[in-house]
């Protein structure tokens, strides 16, 4: 299993004898020195804006101003239980039914989310709302809301929630395109049942892919910050300084620190309005297994005796796998074919697949150049909807 855990805390609570288990562990906290800083201006780097970048005040600014806009999310959902050797009619027969479970179990999470639109629309993380059938949203201000899923993205892990309201705090959507590594980034959220939590740190990176920070399934790119973000976070806004949301909090690396990783909001806003409109996000699919093309990946293909497969290619995708039916397979796609540009552009790692079959909508066609043992192949793939996206019950 991946060792990137989503920033959500679930909890499981037996209707019968079971206790509760945390999936996401908790640390000691661990008190530090706060760190000097100088007490004139004179001595003080300072923002293009002119800010003293010793001068935290702005930060608590942003809090008072977003904050009231930032809601806690509890959700539960109804599973099947374990097998138990309780139920085991063996065991049954010599110790009667006594030591019997309830065939279901009820999980319970809690993760945050961030109001869109005062007439209750609300974004957060798809992981936080998964197969509920109850969610409850607590604003700042300790008013609750019965909640409804209006759409959920596995893919991307974005979800949106509509509460019944009028006139409620909102937030101010900022532009995830421009954003630089350095920049100030404020998270707000309810890590570990800890209500209107701040905590503020820098952009350490954008433009992230999913294979980087080890979830390959996800259809997504990822803004990196050190800012810090714990189990509960999840859902809740990322924040420039300005007090505009440039990210979705969503997941952190276990047993890393200060590797937090957010959902641009440019990304998050195209996704929202799809599940909006649709109640899903259709995403566009080729069909294909594939690997970046390496010298080593390339000698120990060509020296496998178990295939005909010769690879000459200097850089590309190797294709290792094609679906059945697929657009890939439709398109004349084969195992073995190194995929060396597509729309005109160069590739040379799977990565820039993912993005431009991501980019492209779907019905489109790419031209695709590829190597096949030497010889060079153009075809035309038409992309098509990734099948069994998974349904609210």
């Amino acid at each position: 299993m991946s060792n990137l855990r989503p920033s959500t805390a679930w909890f499981f609570k037996s209707l019968a004898t079971y206790g509760f288990i945390a999936v996401c562990s908790t640390t000691a906290a661990v008190l530090t020195t706060a760190r000097l800083v100088p007490t004139t201006a004179q001595q003080s780097p300072t923002t293009g804006s002119g800010r003293l970048l010793t001068d935290r005040s702005f930060i608590a600014s942003v809090a008072d101003q977003v904050g009231p806009a930032v809601v806690r999310i509890d959700s539960s959902r109804t599973v099947a239980q374990r097998p138990s050797v309780f139920n085991d009619p063996f065991f049954q027969e010599f110790f009667g039914a006594r030591g019997q479970q309830p065939s279901t179990r009820v999980e319970r999470g809690q993760g945050s989310g961030f109001v869109v639109k005062a007439d209750g629309l609300i974004w957060t993380n798809a992981h936080v709302v998964e197969g509920a059938d109850t969610v409850t949203v607590t604003l700042q201000d300790g008013r609750e809301f019965e909640g409804e899923v209006i759409g959920e993205d596995p893919l991307t892990d974005v979800a949106v929630i509509q509460v019944e309201a009028q006139d409620l705090p909102t937030v101010t959507l900022g532009d995830s395109e421009q954003l630089r590594p350095g920049e100030w980034a404020i998270a707000i959220g309810n890590p570990l049942g800890l209500d209107s939590t701040v905590t503020a740190g820098i952009v350490s990176a954008t433009g992230r892919t999913s294979a980087q920070i080890r979830v390959p399934d996800k259809r997504v790119q990822f803004i990196q910050t050190d800012a810090a973000i714990n189990p509960g976070n999840s859902g809740g806004p990322l924040l420039n300084e300005r007090g505009e949301v440039i990210g979705i909090n969503t997941a952190i690396i276990g047993g890393a620190q200060g590797l937090g990783f957010a959902i641009p909001i440019n990304s998050a806003q195209r996704l929202a309005q799809e599940l909006i409109e649709k109640g899903r996000v259709d995403h566009a699919y080729l069909g294909i297994q594939m690997r970046t093309l390496t010298n080593d990946l390339r000698q120990q293909i060509n020296q496998d005796a178990r295939n005909n497969i010769r690879l000459s290619a200097d850089e590309g995708v190797v294709i290792l796998g094609v679906l059945r039916n697929s657009p890939a397979a439709q398109a004349g796609m084969d195992v073995g074919d190194v995929i060396v540009s597509m729309n005109g552009k160069t590739i040379s790692d799977a990565e820039q697949i993912q993005q431009i079959v991501q980019d492209v909508g779907v019905g489109d066609a790419i031209t695709v150049e590829i190597d096949r043992g030497g010889r060079q192949v153009s075809l035309a793939v038409e992309t098509q909807v990734l099948p069994q996206q998974p349904q609210r019950r």
